[in-house]
């Protein structure tokens, strides 16, 4: 057991970085606050300790007004009045009664010494129902302040003068940052997209590469599917906010039609689409009996592991040959969108890029990460909620990203895309007969 702070931590030996227990006894909001993220989602996970520091926030406020911030020289009330210690209380919440620290204040004029008198309003509570702890283990764990203190104010029948300008102006910074963050600055070679499971909706995720390698979440929706719609105005979004796709994007993704659909609608043909190759594999293999799904795992890595575009296609249209004969839908599965997974191979990238952009596991990994914030949660109450955690846990998993394998050969990557982009405006121009322009010109000489 470790203390700091006056805070109890028990560290598992299989989770060294986990909290098992935590304990509050004088720390207010701006406390946990300050502590790491893991400190805090394990804090959330015990309502009561929030309430506790939410309740030491508002009786350090009410000595503030009294008897000014500490070890300041300018005192409201013409410096009647100054900090007398601490007496031990008690307030309830629901069918739970918290111990609490008192601070005391001594009127200088009368030598009188009394309990802060906010303490008296909180004492006297009435009975606080379930839905306003859940609304306060919303709050802070979104770091909703604004919103924290508007729902206690109400809940505790206080006055807003009760608590500080400061606890009640605190917004969502990093939520407002990251939704509205500018991709002007950046270039981007590659986006994945994909969509994660949160109690019964979709939380579709954008991961931007930038041409140094670095991973970036660059937008979350929440949609009850991978719908195309919701997917093209939230990449029309990245658009208006400054992403540049004129020199090529690559697009990962694990075959999703929705996604594929308005990858090309919002970007055209300066998109690239590759498809995962682990979930083509597994779509394959599951149409098979049990014993015969690892050695077709073994035949398709195989395949997809040829590094010459002719050689893996060959190889991979000879196992569907053969699957025909076995399981007609499992060789239709290998068939479908066959082209979109050897996109890597077919820019003559494998050898360089195979390893980061053959599947979605970058995005897969992004994805274990926000697990581990947003697995505490055990009661979604609203779609708000949600869209904060997610947006909270891809903040705070961005700071340990590493970049993509292969980074240094993301030029070969740009070249690759831009010759692609190319070669398609000049198959348009001669299926189409030449520019516009040069169509009018010939229609007016005919």
């Amino acid at each position: 057991m470790v203390r700091k702070n006056n805070v109890s931590f028990i560290k598992p030996k299989t989770e060294p970085f986990m909290i098992k227990s935590t304990t509050i006894s004088r720390q207010g909001v701006d406390w946990i606050l300050e502590q790491p993220l893991e400190v805090q989602l394990s804090i959330v996970a015990n309502h009561l300790d929030i309430c506790k520091a939410v309740i030491n926030s508002l009786l350090q406020t009410a000595v503030q007004q009294q008897a000014g911030p500490r070890y300041c020289r300018i005192r409201p009330a013409e410096g009647n009045y100054s900090r007398w210690g601490f007496n031990p209380g008690s307030v309830r919440i629901g069918n739970q009664k918290l111990s609490v620290a008192v601070p005391r204040i001594v009127d200088k004029t009368t030598g009188q010494v009394d309990n802060v008198g906010l303490y008296d309003a909180l004492k006297d509570l009435p009975e606080q129902k379930e839905e306003m702890v859940l609304s306060v283990l919303k709050g802070l764990s979104t770091r909703d302040y604004s919103q924290v203190a508007a729902q206690l104010l109400d809940s505790f029948g206080l006055s807003a003068s009760s608590i500080s300008r400061h606890f009640i102006e605190h917004s969502s910074k990093a939520v407002a940052a990251f939704t509205k963050r500018s991709l002007e600055e950046e270039h981007y070679v590659a986006l994945f997209i994909d969509g994660k499971h949160l109690a019964g909706e979709q939380m579709i995720i954008v991961l931007g590469i930038t041409a140094e390698g670095v991973k970036q979440p660059l937008d979350v929706i929440q949609s009850s599917t991978e719908n195309s719609r919701c997917i093209k105005d939230m990449l029309s979004g990245l658009i208006s906010r400054g992403l540049q796709y004129e020199q090529g994007l690559l697009v990962v993704t694990d075959g999703s039609k929705g996604i594929h659909k308005a990858v090309e609608a919002t970007f055209g043909h300066y998109a690239v689409l590759q498809r995962c190759q682990w979930h083509k594999r597994e779509n394959v293999v599951s149409y098979l009996r049990e014993s015969e799904q690892q050695p077709m795992r073994k035949a398709l890595q195989q395949a997809y592991g040829h590094p010459d575009y002719a050689t893996a296609k060959a190889a991979l249209e000879q196992i569907a040959d053969e699957l025909k004969t076995r399981n007609v839908h499992a060789a239709n599965s290998l068939l479908e969108g066959l082209e979109q997974t050897l996109t890597i191979q077919r820019l003559g990238l494998h050898e360089h890029l195979s390893s980061s952009f053959t599947t979605t596991n970058c995005i897969e990994s992004l994805n274990s990460q926000v697990d581990k914030y947003v697995h505490k949660v055990k009661h979604w109450m609203h779609s708000d909620q949600r869209n904060r955690w997610v947006i909270m846990a891809l903040t705070e998993a961005e700071k340990h990203l590493h970049k993509v394998n292969g980074h240094t050969h993301l030029h070969l990557l740009q070249q690759a895309l831009q010759q692609q982009i190319q070669n398609t405006i000049a198959q348009n121009h001669s299926f189409h007969g030449g520019t516009p322009m040069e169509r009018i010109s010939t229609s007016y000489a005919t």
